[in-house]
C-alpha cells in the first residue's frame, strides 16, 4: 500500500535533486517559497494542479512521485 510519507519523500527528493532553488521553483509555480519548503519538509502536499505543474517543471513523471512507478 502506498503511503503519504512515501509520496512526500519522493516529492522532496525530486525538488532537492532538481538543482533549482526553492525560490525559483516557487516563482515558476506562482506559490511562495515557504510553500515549497513545506513540500520539502513533508509538512504539506501540493494541490493536484500544482503537483502536475511541479512535475512538468522538474521533468519528473507524476507516476514516480505517486509511487506508481519506480523510475
Amino acid at each position: 500500500m502506498i503511503t503519504l510519507q512515501q509520496i512526500q519523500a519522493r516529492l522532496a527528493e525530486s525538488i532537492k535533486q532538481s538543482g533549482m532553488t526553492q525560490t525559483a521553483i516557487a516563482k515558476n509555480l506562482g506559490v511562495s517559497q515557504q510553500t515549497i519548503s513545506h513540500y520539502v519538509k513533508g509538512n504539506k502536499l501540493p494541490a493536484l494542479d500544482t503537483l502536475a505543474n511541479l512535475c512538468k517543471l522538474l521533468d519528473v513523471e507524476p507516476a514516480y512521485i505517486l509511487c506508481l512507478k519506480d523510475e
